[in-house]
């Protein structure tokens, strides 16, 4: 199980890195630059992940006392630096040049990461509540993300509109995954609980992966799709 998640990390980041290649191409004509930038993108992917592997290593996140670390040391770091990327780089060209369906066919590792939920509650990692069993429909959102994306690769009527409205409720959709493990964590009574329902074993890696890489990626694509497909030109699809 444990390899699971370390699997699912590294394709993920191969995935984001022929994304990032992609736009990269697309954006520069000087060789050199798109070498450095690439360079740059290569050396940022392999440095949060020796971050990840530190942090989860080190125990820390195995307190649950406020303040909460895995917000602190995992989702917010991650979070800034998809709002100040993003931000930034909003009316840049190489957004569009991203093929759309890719951005769309990415969210379909969610089936992959809520099947290791699932494994992950029978080995006592998590408990119920945070995966399909229990309030995480997470699993049937990115069921429907093949079905999205070829919506836009076939170019079919109002694809676009679709595929805005898809972005927003997948965002949702995280939001309730958040709120079920910050409840989980801090508020066990809202389930009947005394205590914490998260055993402390989901803060050692690599399960740190989770909240640290695979959900803000998950962010980061529905945010970069929202942001293309917004863009003047494509509204009438």
């Amino acid at each position: 199980m444990e390899i699971g998640y370390v699997v699912l990390s590294v394709f993920m980041n191969g995935v984001l890195f022929f994304i990032g290649m992609s736009a990269i191409n697309s954006a520069f004509d000087n060789n050199l630059r798109r070498r450095n930038k690439k360079l740059i993108l290569l050396v940022a992917l392999i440095l949060w992940q020796v971050y990840i592997l530190f942090i989860g290593k080190s125990g820390i996140l195995q307190d649950y006392s406020l303040p909460p670390r895995v917000l602190l040391f995992c989702v917010l770091p991650a979070f800034l630096f998809t709002g100040i990327f993003l931000y930034k780089n909003k009316n840049y060209k190489w957004i569009n040049n991203i093929p759309k369906h890719w951005l769309i066919f990415y969210q379909t590792f969610r089936i992959a990461i809520e099947t290791l939920f699932v494994v992950s509650v029978a080995k006592g990692v998590m408990p119920e509540i945070v995966t399909i069993k229990g309030y995480n429909f997470d699993l049937i959102f990115a069921i429907t993300a093949p079905i999205v994306g070829l919506f836009l690769f076939l170019n079919k009527p109002k694809a676009i509109k679709i595929a805005l409205i898809w972005n927003y409720f997948g965002l949702l959709v995280i939001a309730s995954i958040i709120f079920l493990f910050v409840t989980s964590i801090y508020f066990p009574k809202f389930y009947g609980s005394e205590i914490a329902l998260m055993p402390k074993e989901f803060g050692l890696y690599p399960y740190p992966i989770v909240p640290s890489f695979l959900m803000p990626s998950a962010v980061f694509i529905h945010v970069l799709s929202i942001i293309q497909l917004s863009k003047k030109g494509d509204k009438n699809n």
